[in-house]
């Protein structure tokens, strides 16, 4: 069985806000799970590049580690000492993570009876 036209016209008019809705939610989701999550790191990651000083243990995006040996403030890059007498200059940007001295540090073994 057919809709006769005169009934499918009518339908149309009256569901304006409500096709919009699924729109908005989605755009809400995608907002507090994607957008604002991201901005949060960016801001957090911007501010460590800044607090980046001599002495301080880096990781670059590239997966080198290495200790700041000289960090300008206003230059775009750092001299990064990767081995003993062997130095290189990383761009500020590409500095990854600044491991904390936490996770750096071996865990000491806990003394006790062995059984």
């Amino acid at each position: 069985m057919l809709i006769s036209p005169a009934f499918a016209q009518s339908a149309g008019g009256s569901a304006g806000i409500g096709q919009l809705l699924p729109f908005l939610l989605i755009f809400v989701v995608f907002y507090f799970f994607l957008i604002r999550p991201q901005q949060r790191r960016a801001k957090e990651h911007k501010a460590m590049i800044a607090a980046i000083k001599r002495g301080d243990k880096i990781v670059t995006s590239g997966g080198i580690t290495g200790v700041v040996t000289k960090a300008v403030d206003g230059q775009d890059t750092v001299e990064v000492e990767i081995a003993k007498d062997v130095k290189v200059n990383v761009m500020r940007s590409m500095i990854a993570d600044k491991p904390s001295t936490e996770t750096a540090k071996p865990k000491a073994k806990a003394k006790g009876k062995d059984k």
